[in-house]
C-alpha cells in the first residue's frame, strides 16, 4: 500500500506532535507511532519544562546555567535562541490545554533543579511529560488534517537509493522522500511517501541494562539516518540520571525527579552518612554528571547497589503533595517516603547527541528534519542541564514549521519509489536469537560504555558489537521485517555510534568522562 502526505512525523513525543499541529493548517499529516501515541519519552518527564518566566530570574541566568552544565560544548547561537524563545512556546503549550501548576497568588509554581540558579521549572505535580502528552494528544485526535498511525513502526527512510543510486556519505545531494513503515497489526510494510519527513523518535536508553526510558526507547530515528548516511554527533553524551528507583528485576526503572533534590532532598549513603560534599560545592544540586558520577564512585568504592535519597525531614503532607506520583509507586514498593529513604542508583536516562540539525531543525538530509532527544541541536553541549530538553522540542518543532510551511509544497513527491522487496525473506527459525543478542548489547554498553570509561572498556567493547552486527546483518537479511529484527539491528547500530565517538574523544568532558584522559582538551568541539 503507497500512502501520501504533505507531511510525515515519525514519533509521537512532544517534538513530533508540537510539529504536526503547528503544520497541519497548512497540509495533510501522518503521525506514525510505534506503540500507542501515549508511549513516549514526554510522558514519563516528571520534572518539568524550563522557561524564564518571572520578574526576578532573566535570559541571562537561564544562558549561563546551560552553558555552565554543557561543559563548554554548548552551541552560543541555538542556546540563546531557545532560552529566548521559550515563554512564547509555553503560551502555546498552555493555549493546547496544557495545565502548568500555580500557587496561591496565581503565579507558576516553579522548581529548582540541578545547575539551575533560579526556580524557573514548570511543572504539573510531578507527571509534567503526562500533562503535555496527554494535552497534545487530545488535540492532535480531534485534529481533521492529521492521520495517527498507532502501532507502525518505521524500517528505514526513502533516499536516492531506493531509485537504484549509491548513496555515500560524500553524495551531496541526497533527499529523503518519505519511509517503508511496518503496520504491526497486519504485517505488511507499507511506502509512506511525504514532501517533508519530521524524525522524532526520542532516546536510545534501551540500549543499557538500566534505563529509565520506555522500552520504545531503541534509537531508531538516530539508526535509520544514519544508514542513510545522515551525520549523527555527540553520540558519547549519554547523560545517566543519578537517582532511578533502585529495584533489581524491573525494566524500566522508575525515575525519582531530579526536583526532589531541588526540594531539600539528600543524598546519603547505606550508613545514612552524606557524601556529596567530597565532590561538588552544590551538594545534591551539581549537575547531573557530577552527581551520577559522585553516586558511582561512592557504590564501586563501598560495595553497594545503591544510595539512599533522603526526604524524611521535610514536612510529610507538603512531599505528598508535591510528589503524588512518587510517593504511590514507592509506597507500593513498602518504601514510604515521607519516613523511609528511597534507594536510588544511576540509570541511562537521555543522549545529547543524535542527528546533527540546524537552527532551522534541518538534517544534512534535504528535506528531512529532526527534533526531541534524536536531534543534535547543540544546546545541551556535553551535557543537558536539567528539564532543558521539553522546551528545546517545541522550540525546534516551531523553527521547523516555520522553515518548512513555505517549502513542502515546492517538493514533488517521488511516485516511482519501489515497494518494500521481501523476496527470499523468511520468519527466522529461533525467536531467542533476536532476544538473546538483544540483552548482550545492554550488558556490553552497561559494562564497559557507562558512567566511566577507559580505552581498554572501549576497546572491549567495540570488538563483542562488532561480532553482534555481523551477526545481526545476517539474520536481517534473511528475515520478514519485524519490530523485534529491526529494534535490536538498531541498538547496535546506535550502540555501535556511542562507543565510535567516545573513542575518538581523548579527553573527559561533562557525560564522557574516562580514566585515560581526565582534564578536557580546551580545543575541543561538538
Amino acid at each position: 500500500m503507497v500512502r501520501k502526505y504533505d507531511f510525515l512525523v515519525i514519533g509521537s513525543g512532544i517534538a513530533g506532535m508540537s510539529y504536526a499541529l503547528k503544520v497541519a493548517s497548512h497540509g495533510k499529516v501522518a503521525i506514525i507511532a510505534k506503540d500507542s501515541l501515549e508511549d513516549a519519552n514526554t510522558y514519563y518527564a516528571q520534572g518539568g519544562i524550563a522557561s524564564v518566566t518571572n520578574t526576578w530570574d532573566n535570559f541571562e541566568k537561564h544562558i549561563a546555567d546551560t552553558l555552565d552544565a554543557g561543559a563548554g560544548l554548548c552551541d552560543g547561537k541555538v542556546v540563546e535562541k531557545v532560552v529566548r524563545e521559550a515563554p512564547a512556546q509555553i503560551k502555546e503549550l498552555i493555549s493546547w490545554g496544557v495545565d502548568f501548576d500555580k500557587d496561591e497568588t496565581g503565579r507558576f509554581d516553579l522548581h529548582k533543579e540541578g545547575g539551575h540558579s533560579e526556580f524557573r521549572i514548570l511543572h504539573h505535580k510531578d507527571s509534567t511529560g503526562a500533562e503535555i502528552q496527554v494535552s497534545l494528544i487530545d488535540t492532535i485526535r480531534n485534529h481533521p488534517n492529521i492521520d495517527v498511525f498507532d502501532n507502525h513502526f518505521t524500517i528505514e527512510i526513502l533516499t536516492q537509493h531506493h531509485l537504484g543510486q549509491v548513496v555515500t556519505r560524500h553524495t551531496e545531494g541526497v533527499e529523503c522522500y518519505g519511509a517503508y513503515i511496518l503496520d504491526q497489526t497486519t504485517n505488511e510494510i507499507e511506502t509512506f511517501l511525504s514532501r517533508v519527513t519530521m524524525m522524532a523518535t526520542g532516546g536510545i536508553g534501551c540500549i543499557y541494562q538500566t534505563t529509565t526510558n520506555p522500552l520504545v526507547a531503541t534509537g531508531d530515528g538516530i539508526a535509520i539516518v544514519a544508514r542513510a548516511k545522515g551525520e549523527v554527533k555527540g553520540m558519547e553524551f549519554v547523560q545517566f540520571h543519578p537517582t532511578a528507583l533502585y529495584h533489581p528485576g524491573v525494566r524500566p526503572s522508575f525515575l525519582i525527579t531530579e526536583a526532589m533534590r531541588g526540594y531539600g532532598g539528600v543524598l546519603k549513603t547505606q550508613d545514612g552518612k552524606e557524601f556529596m560534599q567530597k565532590y561538588d560545592s552544590r551538594l545534591s544540586l551539581a549537575p547531573r554528571d557530577i552527581v551520577a558520577r559522585a553516586i558511582d564512585t561512592e557504590m564501586k568504592t563501598r560495595g553497594d547497589d545503591f544510595v539512599y535519597l533522603d526526604i524524611t525531614h521535610k514536612n510529610a503532607e507538603e512531599t505528598k503533595e508535591h510528589f503524588p506520583g512518587i510517593y504511590e509507586k514507592c509506597l507500593g514498593y513498602g518504601i514510604d517516603i515521607t519516613k523511609d529513604m528511597i534507594p536510588v542508583a544511576p540509570a541511562a536516562h537521555y543522549l545529547c547527541g543524535g542527528i546533527r540539525v540546524n537552527l532551522n531543525a534541518e538534517t544534512s538530509i534535504a528535506r528531512l528534519y529532526a527534533d526531541g532527544e534524536c536531534a543534535c541541536t547543540g544546546l545541551h553541549g556535553a551535557n543537558r542541564l536539567a528539564s532543558n530538553s521539553l522546551i528545546e522540542a517545541v522550540v525546534f518543532a516551531d523553527s521547523a514549521a516555520k522553515h518548512s510551511i513555505p517549502r513542502f509544497k515546492e517538493y514533488s513527491l517521488r511516485e516511482d519509489i519501489p515497494d518494500w522487496n521481501a523476496e527470499g525473506t523468511t520468519l527466522p527459525e529461533e525467536m531467542v536469537l533476536i532476544t538473546q543478542s538483544y540483552k548482550e548489547v545492554g550488558q556490553i554498553m552497561s559494562s564497559y560504555v557507562g558512567i566511566v570509561r577507559s580505552d581498554l572498556r572501549l576497546q572491549r567493547a567495540m570488538d563483542r558489537l562488532n561480532i553482534l552486527f555481523r551477526e545481526t546483518e545476517n539474520l536481517f537479511q534473511r528475515s520478514v521485517a519485524s519490530r523485534e529484527i529491526c529494534e535490536l539491528r538498531n541498538i547496535v547500530k546506535v550502540g555501535y555510534l556511542v562507543i565510535k565517538q567516545a573513542m575518538a574523544r581523548k579527553e573527559s568532558r561533562g557525560l564522557h568522562y574516562t580514566v585515560d584522559y581526565s582534564n578536557p582538551d580546551s580545543q575541543s568541539t561538538l
